[in-house]
């Protein structure tokens, strides 16, 4: 159960970090907060109430601690969220919103200021407010039947699906977005060194395919991936919103333990701080 909205936006606040440590608030699904020294960021902040979420949002947009950047990896409905993120630009004034170069059309058209858009393509690193933004390809367009996985891009090549690998001064975190593993994947992460994982493990599957719900990395090919990329800490994310698109983080724990013991797993609680200090 996640804490009061007022104890999160508190934390948040009060959480002062020198550098060399991030500060990580999970908020469901593969919304995630995190704050470094000087910067407060949001990836793929779901801030709205929907029919059929297991989890209501930990507070409303318009209530979020303030943000000096929010990332959306790419166009679905849990991820860019279309309710939220007019919102949050109203009550983050001086925040700037990252997406692929494809998405900077539809933030345009929900309301976002052009002038307060920054467009990322896959392997050229910006910094923005001292972290170092490096996008790396999603593998997660979708079509059925059969269903069939691919990456997507615009008529430039630019990929729409994307994950970020974030530098907070030398502190490495990679968000994977919605993906699943791809020939190479591992190699590039290797070369971008991230330090811990935030990795979806919903899974997928014939029926939920039928449906139309896109699928990603299960369990065990998560913690195969973070083992063969070396990270130090592995955060499993996206298995926990909607009855039909579970995953199962006890069983990661479980295969972990049998698998890869060397490897540190955390399970997030919702809405609860967890600082990243490599060393301690």
């Amino acid at each position: 159960m996640m804490p009061p909205a007022g104890e999160i936006l508190a934390e948040v606040t009060a959480t002062d970090l020198r550098e060399g440590a991030v500060a990580l608030w999970w908020l469901g699904q593969a919304s995630v907060l995190l704050k470094g020294a000087g910067t407060t960021l949001y990836i793929d902040p779901f801030l709205s109430e929907m029919e059929g979420r297991l989890i209501p949002p930990p507070f409303g947009p318009e209530e979020a601690p303030p943000a000096d950047l929010v990332l959306v990896t790419h166009d679905h409905v849990d991820h860019l969220d279309e309710l939220a993120l007019p919102e949050m630009a109203r009550s983050s004034p001086d925040a700037r919103f990252v997406a692929p170069q494809p998405l900077l059309g539809k933030l345009s058209s929900i309301g976002i200021p052009t002038e307060r858009t920054i467009s990322v393509r896959v392997d050229e690193p910006v910094t923005l407010n001292g972290v170092t933004v490096t996008a790396v390809p999603a593998m997660h367009s979708f079509s059925s039947p059969p269903a069939v996985y691919d990456f997507e891009t615009d008529e430039q090549g630019q990929h729409a699906f994307v994950g970020y690998v974030l530098d907070f001064h030398g502190v490495r975190v990679y968000h994977a977005g919605d993906t699943l593993i791809y020939e190479g994947m591992a190699d590039r992460l290797r070369e971008l060194r991230p330090d811990v994982a935030l990795l979806p493990i919903n899974g997928r599957g014939y029926y939920r395919e039928q449906q139309g719900i896109f699928g990603n990395m299960d369990e065990r090919e998560a913690a195969d991936l973070a083992a063969d990329v070396g990270v130090r800490l592995l955060v499993p994310i996206h298995y926990d919103m909607f009855e039909s698109n579970l995953g199962n983080p006890g069983a990661l724990v479980q295969y972990v333990r049998a698998s890869h013991p060397e490897l540190p797993v955390l399970v997030p609680a919702g809405g609860r701080r967890f600082v990243y200090e490599p060393g301690n």
